[in-house]
C-alpha cells in the first residue's frame, strides 16, 4: 500500500520515502531514519501513524526532545503550501471524536488516541495500551525515554520509529549502528545527495545561510550535520567536543571493571522536581575509572538508598564517599533537615563539593576528562549527555550565551562537574597501592597478564 486511503488530501510518499513507507505499512516494528533536514521525516510518520491507528485500536505517541517544543514544532505548525496545520492534514478533523488543544491529544472515531509528548517528561507517561511511538529528533531526546517505553511496546507487540539528523557520535549514533546490523530493524541514512530533495542552488543557499550565522567553520559543520547527515560534524556550542572525541579515539570508552580494594565513590546532582543524576567512579593512581551512572526523576532519597545498596552488593563494590553539591546543606521546607542530614540517616557518606563558579567547574571538567576511562555501559546515557551538553543559543543575538542549555543532558553534566571538583580529594580516601608487580600493574591497565613459563634452577 503506497497511497494513504484515509481522506488526507491525496498525499503520497516522495520517491525516496517509499521504502520506509512500505516497511511501516506492512507491519514493520523498528524503523530508524537518519534523514537530512527538510526530508519530510515527521510528515511521513504522522501519516503512517494515522493509518496504523485505524488499522489497530490503541494509543500512539509522537515524542519530541522537550514537551514545550512539541506545540511549536508540530501542533501549531502550518504547512506553508496549503495554509493548514500539519497535524490537521495528517489526522483530519472529520476522523476525530475529540481534540484536546491544551494536552495536544486526539481521540479518533474508532477509539484510538494520538498525543504529542516530550522525552523530558517520559516517566510521567502512562499508556498501558500503547501500540506505536515515534521519537522525533532522537539525537536530542533523553535516551532513558526509550528504556521506559520499550517494555510497554514489547508487551503490546507495538512498533517504534526513530527519526533524526545527527548530533555527533552520541546515543543515536550507537543505536543506528546497531539497527544497521540487526535483521529486526529497517535503518536508512539519506543525505541530500541521496534524495535530490534540494537543487544544487538550494543547497548552496542553505550553506551560505549557515556560514552567515555561524562563520565559515561552524557554518560548514552545521551544513554537514543537517544536510549531509555527518556523525563527525562538531555539535554547535558543545562544551567538551575535543575532550570526548579524544576519549573515543583513544579507546577510553570500553568495558572496564572496578579494581578490588579501591572504594567506588559517587558524585551527585540532587534534584527535586528535576532529575537526580549520579556517577560512580574510582581513582586508581593517576587514572579515573568511570564505572557507571544513573538518573531518575520524581523519586526520593529512599529510592536511591535501595538503588545504591542493590548496585554495590551486585557488583561487589566497596562503598566510597558521596560527593554532593554545596546547596545540599540547605534545609528543606518539609522536615527541617538538610539533605546531608537525611543522607547520613540513610547510611550514605555525603561530603560537600567545594563551591566554585559554573565556568570554573566546566574548566575543571575539561582538565579531568583526559584522565578518565568510561565503561561502555555509560555510552547511551551519561556519556551521551556529556557530548550533548552545550551552550544556549540566543536567536535574537545570533550568538551562544555563556550559560548552558537546560535539558536532560545538563543533569549528568552537573553531576560530572562535581566529580571533576572532587576526584583529587577522593584519591586520598583510596588505600595505599600494593607493591608494583607485573600482575597488579597490568590489572589496573585492563590487560591480561602473560602466562610465564617456570624457570628451572640448576644446582651448583
Amino acid at each position: 500500500m503506497e497511497e494513504i486511503v484515509l481522506p488526507a488530501g491525496g498525499w503520497k510518499p516522495r520517491d525516496y520515502q517509499r521504502d520506509a513507507w512500505r516497511y511501516l505499512s506492512n507491519g514493520g516494528k523498528r524503523f530508524f531514519g537518519v534523514w537530512h533536514r527538510r526530508a519530510g521525516k515527521d510528515d511521513l510518520l504522522l501519516r503512517s501513524t494515522a493509518n496504523a491507528a485505524f488499522e489497530r485500536v490503541g494509543s500512539y505517541w509522537h515524542c519530541l526532545p522537550e514537551y514545550a517544543q512539541a506545540r511549536k514544532a508540530l501542533w501549531t505548525a502550518v504547512n506553508p503550501h496549503t495554509g493548514k496545520r500539519r497535524v490537521d492534514e495528517a489526522i483530519p478533523p472529520e476522523l476525530r471524536a475529540t481534540t484536546n488543544e491544551q494536552e495536544m491529544f486526539i481521540r479518533l472515531v474508532n477509539g484510538s488516541t494520538w498525543q504529542l509528548v516530550g522525552s523530558d517528561r517520559y516517566n510521567s507517561l502512562v499508556g498501558a495500551g500503547i501500540a506505536g511511538v515515534t521519537f522525533s529528533e532522537w539525537a536530542l531526546c533523553n535516551p532513558s525515554a526509550w528504556g521506559y517505553i520499550r517494555p510497554m511496546l514489547q508487551e503490546n507487540d507495538g512498533w517504534a520509529a526513530f527519526i533524526t539528523t545527527p548530533r555527533g557520535k552520541n546515543h543515536a549514533y550507537t543505536m543506528f549502528q546497531h539497527a544497521e546490523q540487526s535483521p529486526e530493524w529497517f535503518a536508512q541514512r539519506l543525505t541530500i545527495n541521496d534524495t535530490g530533495a534540494l537543487s544544487p542552488e538550494q543547497a548552496a543557499e542553505a550553506l551560505a545561510e549557515y556560514v552567515s550565522i555561524y562563520g565559515e567553520d561552524l557554518g560548514q559543520a552545521q551544513f554537514d550535520q543537517e544536510y549531509m547527515c555527518s556523525w563527525t560534524a562538531a555539535i554547535l556550542g558543545a562544551f567538551y567536543t575535543r575532550e570526548l572525541a579524544a576519549v573515543r579515539n583513544e579507546a577510553r570508552l570500553c568495558r572496564i571493571e572496578a579494581v578490588p580494594g579501591y572504594p567506588v565513590h559517587t558524585s551527585w546532582d540532587l534534584g527535586i522536581s528535576d532529575d537526580t543524576a549520579l556517577w560512580h567512579f574510582q581513582v586508581v593512581g593517576p587514572q579515573i575509572l568511570i564505572l557507571g551512572c544513573h538518573s531518575q526523576s520524581g523519586v526520593g532519597l529512599d529510592y536511591y538508598e535501595n538503588y545504591m545498596r542493590e548496585t554495590y552488593a551486585a557488583k561487589c563494590w566497596t562503598k566510597g564517599i558521596d560527593y554532593v553539591p554545596h546547596d545540599a546543606k540547605a534545609r528543606e521546607w518539609t522536615g527541617g533537615r538538610t539533605r546531608i542530614e537525611t543522607m547520613m540517616a540513610m547510611g550514605f557518606k555525603p561530603q560537600l563539593v567545594h563551591s566554585v563558579g559554573l565556568m570554573d567547574g566546566i574548566n575543571a571538567t575539561r582538565r579531568t576528562l583526559p584522565l578518565c576511562v568510561f565503561d561502555s555501559d555509560t555510552e547511551m546515557t551519561g556519556f551521551s549527555a556529556l557530548e550533548g551538553y552545550k551552550r544556549k543559543w540566543d536567536d535574537n543575538k545570533k550568538a551562544f550565551s555563556m550559560g548552558p542549555e537546560h535539558d536532560w543532558a545538563s543533569h549528568y553534566a552537573d553531576s560530572f562537574r562535581y566529580l571533576a571538583l572532587s576526584w583529587r580529594e577522593a584519591r586520598t580516601a583510596a588505600p595505599s597501592p600494593p607493591p608494583p608487580t607485573m600482575q597488579n600493574v597490568l590489572a589496573v591497565e585492563g590487560i591480561s597478564p602473560p602466562k610465564l613459563k617456570p624457570i628451572s634452577r640448576r644446582r651448583r
